[in-house]
């Protein structure tokens, strides 16, 4: 039996993430973390013979949080675009997986239709050494561009 060696695994490190807004691409070099999530909405759904309730799938949504340092001002500038003009925004992430020392290669996502929900427009904390900030997200539509591979088992 085979099993999965250590160096196969994905450093969390090991990866990019870019967004493409109003056509330009901007690298998020300053991203943390990043952590997207499709869920299911499902149905409750009660049926003569059977006591317990079953569940069907009727729709589903996206979400994210992004944990970024405090170093660009794109995202209040995106905000103020809203706030002043009403004028919302909508761009496209992707983001790269990709650990050189891995067999099983890369994985690219790109999250499409992303929409902030919240971002701190000012931020001082004579606690910490680095500022950060965390920003959360919808997101309308997701592909997968590169898939994974299997890696070589020891």
């Amino acid at each position: 039996m085979g099993f999965l060696q250590a160096r196969d695994t994905i450093s969390g490190q090991e990866g990019r993430a870019y967004a493409t807004i109003n056509g330009q691409v901007e690298e998020m070099f300053y991203i943390k973390k990043l952590e997207a999530k499709a869920e299911k909405e499902k149905s409750e759904i009660k049926t003569l013979g059977r006591r317990g309730t079953q569940h069907k799938a009727k729709g589903w949504k996206g979400t994210g949080s992004m944990t970024i340092y405090y170093v660009t001002s794109l995202f209040r500038k995106m905000m103020m675009e809203y706030i002043k003009k009403g004028i919302d925004a909508y761009f496209d992430v992707q983001v790269v997986n990709e650990d050189p020392t891995s067999s099983i290669g890369r994985q690219t996502v790109v999250l499409k239709g992303v929409n902030l929900n919240s971002v701190i427009m000012a931020l001082l904390d004579t606690d910490t050494d680095a500022l950060e900030e965390d920003v959360d997200f919808t997101f309308e539509d997701v592909d997968i561009m590169d898939s994974f591979g299997k890696p070589i088992l020891g």
